[in-house]
């Protein structure tokens, strides 16, 4: 595998919590940025790499949680929240990250624990009994985390396999005031809330959403590994993908790989686009918290624009506009990871022909789009995946192959985020 020779320094372990073998005197710090490479028995030392990311957001009224956990006042009063996430790699000692990036007020959690989700499944409520571990933060029960700000818990220990589940409960007493809460609506995942708290309960019958609330990010103390963040948009968010089924592109990315060193980090959200808000910030305004800042990332690899294109104006000049804006976006984000010692990899924006909403009737955004897809092949990045060779329709290479349309003929079906994942070569990492 091509590794950096160096982790970012935040990625440095300290306090672990020591775990059936894991023995303290593992744990070193990573070297700082420019330091001479380390020798194969300091590389295996242990570092914090991310397991599993989303991109938080801000929650939309139709996305808040339902009555009675959203008031007019304040969200989540008295209210506990279980939900599961699916870890990339394994580890026996994990961090968990809360976040409150969109709020305007504090958020005050009261408890939190980590489990293993009953049946070791994605979007159940109940957990295995005897499995769960009480969060901590500096030593305490609860936190208050400031407005636009994340909370990083103590480590636990808890062994985590690679690519299973893990659940996450939080309770909140007060709740958060107002209604600006943090979120990743796109979860695909099915999350529980309950009044009052439940936070250690086997199971419950609460609320089914299918969202994920609070929750940024799992890492894992881990040797000799890192992380691909992935920068997309409701492509590699995994619409058209299975509820709790775990197979959007990223997800079937990591299943055939198989590689216990190598995170595949998902940093996208619907809507998402590079050069302009959308559904969450525009990615070069978010590169810095969503890749950058991401615990052993080493890799890169960009697959956005299709909304950038499909929003822009259908026309000569509108379209030459955004050609050139995403040709210089692409660059600034090459430029800023290369800063921070990571590998990035550019992927081809895939078919949308018959699209109701991105179809222009003249051509104008499909000659864009071929005209990106040419910058991208063309060296702007480290490398390139060609994900639109991959799931064209070989008759018609402006729209998706049908086997792979989900049926909106811009979103892919399980198959064809199979597809995707495929076409990832695995000499990347």
């Amino acid at each position: 595998m091509k590794r950096r020779a160096l982790l970012a320094g935040s990625a440095g372990v300290v306090g672990l919590v020591p775990a059936a073998g894991l023995a303290p005197a593992a744990v070193g710090a990573a070297p700082a940025v420019g330091a001479v490479p380390p020798s194969p028995a300091a590389a295996k030392r242990l570092a914090w790499v991310h397991t599993w990311t989303a991109m938080p957001q801000l929650t939309e009224p139709g996305n808040l949680p339902p009555a009675p956990f959203t008031g007019s006042d304040a969200v989540l009063v008295d209210t506990t929240i279980r939900q599961t996430v699916r870890a990339s790699i394994g580890g026996k000692n994990i961090r968990i990250r809360f976040s409150n990036a969109f709020g305007t007020t504090d958020l005050p959690l009261t408890s939190a624990a980590v489990a293993l989700p009953a049946g070791g499944g994605s979007g159940v409520s109940g957990i295995v009994p005897g499995s769960s571990r009480a969060l901590t933060f500096g030593g305490q029960p609860s936190v208050v985390v400031p407005a636009g700000a994340q909370v990083v818990s103590d480590p636990v220990a808890l062994t985590v396999a690679a690519r299973s589940a893990l659940s996450v409960s939080v309770y909140l007493a007060a709740g958060q005031a107002g209604v600006n809460l943090t979120s990743h609506p796109g979860s695909r995942t099915t999350s529980w809330l309950v009044n009052g708290d439940s936070l250690t309960a086997p199971d419950f019958a609460g609320t089914p959403v299918d969202h994920w609330y609070l929750l940024s990010g799992v890492e894992v103390a881990a040797a000799d590994a890192a992380g691909v963040v992935i920068i997309g948009d409701s492509l590699t968010d995994g619409r058209g993908s299975t509820t709790n089924g775990n197979d959007r592109w990223p997800d079937q990315l990591a299943a055939r790989l198989r590689d216990p060193r190598l995170a595949v980090l998902n940093q996208a959200a619907g809507g998402n686009r590079v050069l302009h808000d959308g559904l969450g910030p525009n990615v070069l305004a978010r590169l810095d918290r969503d890749v950058l800042g991401v615990s052993g990332a080493a890799w890169v690899l960009v697959f956005e624009g299709v909304n950038d294109i499909g929003t822009a104006e259908a026309t000569e000049a509108g379209q030459r506009q955004v050609i050139t804006a995403l040709t210089g976006a692409y660059r600034q984000i090459v430029q800023r990871a290369h800063a921070q010692d990571l590998r990035v990899y550019g992927a081809t924006i895939t078919p949308f022909g018959g699209n109701a909403g991105y179809d222009d009737p003249g051509g104008l955004r499909e000659r864009a789009r071929v005209a990106v897809n040419g910058v991208i092949r063309g060296g702007v990045f480290d490398a390139y995946v060609d994900f639109a060779a991959a799931v064209a329709d070989p008759a018609s290479p402006a729209r998706l192959n049908p086997v792979y349309d989900v049926g909106d003929h811009l979103h892919m079906n399980p198959a064809g985020y199979a597809a995707l994942a495929g076409a990832v070569p695995r000499s990347l990492f």
